[in-house]
């Protein structure tokens, strides 16, 4: 089964970006996708998010076992909002992890804003994706170091795995905890392979960001020369164990916290 890990739906207010229910839609008829993990696009304000939130869980309810929700309000706001959101998302309609963009949203990850998010998480037993790359300084993975270990159970996935620019630097940071999990969306081939040799194919997702680019970030891993094996755990394995997931036909995660 192929979990695609990454993806989005709503017209981002920072990239200027629209992610699309067709898009969606159309990535896993012609890529053979089971399951697609959707996060909102870009939203600053509360009832954006909430209207990209809904629009996801209306998705999931229209086409059941294909699409799960990931929440991401921006952290900046006033915490009894922020977490209200957070709670809805995971309590109500079954979303099943948080992202963090410290870029899109200029958010510290361990700033006051940033270190409340992974507490939550903690608290709601969900997984954290928090976008990593170049874009200085709040994006570096080196800056979750601290998080990591505060948090030693709770999973960690960097989108991008830091980008080619930082993929050592993730790579050694998925090194000194287990926690950490690393998205190899517009990342080499090369550096896939130096992640399953050191880490493990289990610590590896698959993920598009992109609904066009699934068949190109799918070209990648199979032909880069893993092992089968490798690419079953990196193709839906390694999210369905992180997130929860459930399987068959009525797919969705396994423990919702109240």
């Amino acid at each position: 089964m192929i979990i695609d890990a990454h993806a989005h739906l709503g017209d981002d207010q920072v990239f200027d970006e629209a992610f699309t229910e067709q898009a969606l839609l159309e990535s896993q008829r012609l890529n053979g996708i089971a399951l697609t993990l959707v996060q909102p696009a870009t939203a600053h304000d509360l009832d954006t998010a909430r209207r990209y939130h809904d629009a996801i869980a209306h998705l999931a309810m229209r086409y059941p076992g294909k699409f799960i929700g990931i929440a991401n309000p921006n952290p900046h706001l006033p915490d009894d909002s922020y977490e209200q959101e957070i709670r809805r998302c995971v309590g109500e309609m079954g979303f099943c992890g948080i992202k963090l963009h410290p870029f899109a949203h200029a958010v510290n990850p361990v700033g006051r804003h940033g270190r409340r998010l992974f507490t939550l998480a903690a608290e709601l037993e969900v997984p954290v994706i928090v976008h990593t790359g170049p874009q200085l300084p709040w994006s570096a993975p080196s800056l979750l170091d601290p998080i990591a270990e505060l948090y030693p159970h709770l999973p960690i996935i960097l989108a991008h795995g830091g980008g080619m620019a930082f993929a050592e630097e993730a790579t050694q940071l998925a090194s000194r905890h287990a926690n950490i999990f690393l998205e190899g969306s517009w990342t080499g081939g090369f550096v896939i392979r130096e992640w399953v040799r050191r880490l493990g194919a289990s610590r590896v997702l698959f993920g598009s960001d992109h609904a066009d680019n699934a068949a190109n970030e799918l070209h990648k891993y199979r032909n880069i020369g893993l092992a089968e094996e490798d690419l079953t755990w990196i193709l839906g394995r390694t999210a369905a164990t992180l997130f929860h997931l459930r399987s068959g036909t009525e797919r969705g995660c396994s423990r919702i916290a109240p």
